[in-house]
């Protein structure tokens, strides 16, 4: 059973990674520039990950199936402040202020939507999928309020530097609070089927766009100088600790499997790759983000498939 499980996730992670390598491979080989790569990432951000988040929300969201809809915006923050705290345990062992709060953002946040997203498309069923795919957009909703602010803020510290309230407002988390408007006041009804069936088609460019930026981001990291203490103690809190803690708890609180699946595969994930676009958009010096995003994306293609393969072995039913 473990096997089985071992080769079903070893698949879908190995399709994720292809998809990655392309964008890798145009990177390197010049045919993708950087701007070229901004665009297709602004492209997500912006417009096919906020229609894809629109369409699986209003045609398979109900607050009556989906009652508890608010503990997963409430489960991405309490993910994010364990990533800190764990962070926090080792952080004197960190030299240099701005090293300190790159590290604490790298073991606070992770590929919470790409990577995830991809995953469950991989190796989830029919109506396994669907309703993964709406925890995992409720879950951006918490995970992005607290990216784009107190994230942004970390990485771009600065005595001088206010908070912005507009930083909450994402085009993915506007799309996740107007779609559960729209469906609590029941507007959705008189959306046209064909009108939602074209912006899907648009949204779902989402998964293999991302994971071309995925790619390609790794592709620009530029590794000067390795920070090795930093990145042991980042991989360790990342792709070691934190997925064994989610399995004790899942196991522990006996959760529902689709809830205990979401759980560990956020505390699965690698650290942000959004991290180092923030770093590049508010002109920072990348002393650390670049490294951890390199490498616990590299060392989670060996973490992600045992923990999710020992979950699907021992706990999951399929």
């Amino acid at each position: 059973m473990l096997l089985e499980s071992f080769k079903i996730i070893g698949v879908a992670v190995g399709q994720i990674i292809l998809l990655a390598a392309i964008g890798f491979f145009l990177i390197k080989r010049d045919i993708l520039s950087a701007t070229g790569l901004d665009a297709i990432s602004k492209l997500v951000m912006e417009v096919t990950l906020p229609l894809l988040i629109f369409c699986e929300l209003v045609k398979n969201f109900t607050f009556r199936q989906y009652a508890n809809w608010w503990v997963f915006p409430l489960l991405s923050i309490a993910i994010t402040v364990a990533g800190l705290v764990l962070g926090f345990v080792v952080l004197g062992l960190i030299k240099g202020h701005q090293e300190k709060l790159q590290f604490l953002s790298l073991t606070a946040f992770q590929n919470s939507g790409y990577l995830p997203l991809a995953l469950v498309a991989a190796f989830l069923p029919g109506q396994q999928r669907e309703s993964m795919f709406i925890y995992i957009f409720l879950f951006l909703i918490g995970f992005n309020l607290v990216m784009f602010s107190l994230g942004v803020h970390m990485i771009c510290f600065h005595k001088d530097r206010q908070f912005e309230l507009g930083s909450l407002f994402s085009p993915p988390v506007i799309a996740a609070v107007f779609s559960l408007a729209l469906i609590f006041f029941g507007l959705q009804r008189f959306i046209p089927a064909s009108f939602i069936k074209s912006l899907s088609m648009a949204g779902d460019c989402t998964l293999p766009l991302a994971m071309l930026v995925v790619g390609g981001s790794l592709a620009e990291i530029n590794l000067k100088q390795i920070h090795k203490g930093a990145m042991f103690f980042a991989v360790l809190i990342k792709l070691i600790i934190m997925p064994a803690l989610g399995f004790w708890l899942v196991i522990a609180l006996r959760l529902p499997e689709l809830i205990g699946l979401l759980l560990l595969i956020q505390l699965s994930m690698p650290s942000a790759t959004t991290l180092s676009v923030i770093t590049r958009y508010y002109k920072k010096e990348d002393i650390l983000a670049s490294e951890g995003i390199f490498f616990t994306h590299l060392l989670s293609i060996v973490t992600i498939p045992v923990f999710l393969s020992l979950y699907f072995a021992l706990v999951m039913i399929r």
